[in-house]
């Protein structure tokens, strides 16, 4: 007899739907989830709304698509085709409708919304107001600024979530080992956490970057590096709870080995903490890309975070009001809506908060 036959008998869920089942409550969070989700969407399709390769071209009668194309090419597993190795579309156009109509190679072109990649430049527009031709206007270098925040958003979500996988690793690991074994590998464990939380963990990032190249992955492996602390004392005291609990003496009883423990009994009971810490730690590692770009110690100049631009625009106050603007506001939004995300996985998960 199915539970929909026997009113009666209580319908089990399992946690993870009762945390959605709670999360779903809050209509901050799931309004932050939604916009979180247009921003990762945005990231994922950042080359297919804006770039100035079309999405696809009928050249000589036969139709290409360059956007997928240069994922091959850059892969080593297809090659440019002679007329489109200089990868310039536009001008391939403007030659070709010079042409009389006879003689024109291309039959139709289709651009994505925004026509300009981050890089594009366009003398003839710099430091341009916000108009039908750049939506949110250009720089000094007459580059789009609404395509470099959309590549931008790809830069930054990337930067927090790699950096974040990488310190909940490092914490996870270090604070399981504290909190299951204790004793002498705990107390080493917890005068190394608390060495690193001595230090101001924004000035050690810049002291350590300040001798780095600029780079991307070196930004994400700092921040990651310096980050575990807080998530290794979260998972120490979340292990110290459960290692007593009746389940866990069970699983010593029986003679599991002490990884199958740890991984298949008490890790899996310990980590909803972490997926909140997470949530904000995202929200964080964006902050301090952003503040290392403006400082100039963040990403390479031809790459576009939020931060960059924010530095650029820096050079060029009080003019272009819409180079400060609109990246201080993305990262304004980014930041609220991993925040509200977080809040609301912390009252989901948290019995003593939730409304019932």
């Amino acid at each position: 007899m199915s539970v929909k036959d026997n009113p009666g008998k209580p319908r089990r869920s399992s946690y993870f739907a009762l945390v959605w089942r709670q999360f779903r409550r809050n209509k901050l969070a799931i309004f932050g989830l939604s916009v979180l989700g247009l921003l990762v969407v945005t990231a994922l399709l950042a080359d297919f709304i804006a770039n100035d390769r079309p999405l696809a071209v009928k050249y000589d009668g036969k139709i290409h698509f360059p956007i997928i194309s240069g994922y091959l090419v850059d892969m080593g597993l297809a090659h440019w085709p002679v007329e489109f190795r200089n990868k310039k579309f536009k001008k391939l156009v403007e030659m070709d409708e010079r042409c009389e109509p006879e003689d024109r190679r291309i039959d139709w072109i289709v651009f994505p919304p925004i026509p300009f990649s981050p890089n594009d430049y366009d003398l003839d527009y710099v430091i341009t107001p916000p108009s039908w031709s750049h939506l949110l206007g250009t720089d000094d270098t007459g580059r789009d600024l609404l395509s470099r925040l959309i590549h931008g958003t790809r830069i930054s979500l990337t930067i927090g979530v790699v950096a974040v996988s990488i310190y909940i690793t490092i914490g996870v690991i270090l604070g399981s080992l504290a909190g299951y074994f204790g004793g002498w590998v705990d107390i080493l464990i917890s005068r190394l956490i608390e060495l690193m939380i001595c230090f101001p963990v924004f000035f050690l990032i810049i002291a350590i970057v300040a001798y780095l190249p600029q780079s991307i992955y070196n930004i994400m492996i700092v921040i990651g590096a310096t980050g575990w602390a807080g998530v290794a004392r979260l998972v120490r005291g979340e292990f110290l709870r459960v290692r007593n609990i009746d389940y866990v003496s069970a699983a010593r009883a029986l003679g599991f080995s002490t990884p199958r423990i740890i991984f298949r009994h008490v890790l899996p009971n310990a980590l909803a903490p972490v997926f909140v810490s997470a949530t904000f730690g995202v929200a964080v590692a964006i902050l301090v890309e952003s503040g290392l770009s403006f400082l100039g110690f963040g990403v390479p100049p031809n790459v576009a975070s939020w931060g960059a631009i924010l530095a650029k625009a820096r050079e060029l106050m009080p003019s272009g009001w819409w180079i400060t603007t609109f990246p201080g506001l993305a990262i304004f939004i980014t930041v609220t809506v991993l925040n509200l995300v977080g809040e609301g996985l912390r009252d989901a998960m948290d019995p003593r908060l939730a409304r019932r």
